[in-house]
């Protein structure tokens, strides 16, 4: 049985652009996956998997918006709750309380802690940090934003990290669950989250991981090869575009062998075990550290 694919907006013309390599900038690929309707291409120097042509960023942007946003915030509310415990467990395995408690140690009221939320969705994640003590401040272009602006009172803004212009060195650390694949130039929300985090602080990264099992096993299946992701990112390659923009990664921890409804329990939980000793799981959250 093959999994169940992520929900992503429905496959429509767009204007597409050729675009060179984001990590390495040559243009050189050749065709990696096929699936109904687009289609991803694999740098032959880095090894990057992206969309190539790509459709323009006014395009993507309206994917989120009006046209099919509504769609997107009910099925974010759907699985907010476990969507929230999804990423609760993905900064556990990164250390993230240690981080926590290191950061609470030096700061003194009402200089707490701040961290920042990239593609916040409905804000439950920054409701939980907020809760914390956290300083909590959300980037959502989806209606999803307004739901954790109005209905939470979360610090929510409204237009694309790059043009929200936050002060340099304001954040002791960024999070981005499930993010980086959506957009069109993963550089610059690196290089944007660089120089908004203060120096020793922390970038937590969250995207599908393309060296992972079920990738390997189910291909142009894979359940995240979705029209939405522009990128699927491996190890090697996140942390090539990680350590050219001057992150230090310092782990990737990875989970999830093969999906809900592909196995019987007793093999998918075995899946899960060894996927997640040998770093072969469906999911990857990268701990990148800015140090000057």
């Amino acid at each position: 049985m093959m999994p169940c694919k992520t929900w992503s907006t429905p496959v429509k013309e767009e204007k597409l652009l050729f675009i060179p390599c984001i990590i390495c900038a040559t243009n050189s690929f050749k065709p990696f996956f096929f699936c109904d309707g687009f289609s991803y291409v694999k740098c032959r120097h880095c090894g990057l998997v992206q969309m190539n042509p790509q459709p323009a960023s006014d395009d993507v942007e309206n994917r989120y918006g009006e046209l099919y946003g509504e769609d997107y915030f009910n099925y974010e509310l759907e699985n907010e709750k476990a969507f929230l415990d999804l990423q609760k467990r993905a900064l556990s395995d990164a250390g993230f309380e240690r981080l926590e408690q290191k950061l609470f140690s030096k700061k003194t009221k009402p200089l707490r802690p701040s961290v920042l939320d990239l593609g916040c969705a409905t804000g439950a994640m920054l409701e939980f940090l907020k809760n914390r003590g956290w300083q909590a401040t959300g980037v959502e272009i989806s209606p999803s934003g307004k739901y954790a602006k109005e209905k939470k009172g979360l610090d929510i803004h409204f237009e694309s990290f790059e043009k929200c212009n936050f002060p340099a060195e304001s954040f002791d650390m960024v999070l981005a669950s499930h993010f980086l694949e959506h957009v069109n130039n993963p550089k610059t929300i690196i290089q944007e989250a660089w120089r908004v985090l203060r120096s020793n602080s922390y970038l937590m990264l969250t995207t599908p991981n393309i060296s992972g099992f079920q990738a390997r096993l189910f291909k142009n299946q894979w359940r995240s090869a979705i029209f939405d992701h522009l990128y699927l990112f491996s190890k090697s390659t996140i942390k090539k575009l990680l350590k050219t923009e001057g992150f230090i990664v310092e782990g990737i921890y990875t989970w999830g062998g093969l999906a809900a409804g592909t196995a019987p329990y007793a093999i998918k939980s075995l899946a899960d075990k060894i996927v997640k000793i040998l770093g072969l799981g469906d999911v990857m959250i990268v701990k990148a550290m800015k140090r000057e």
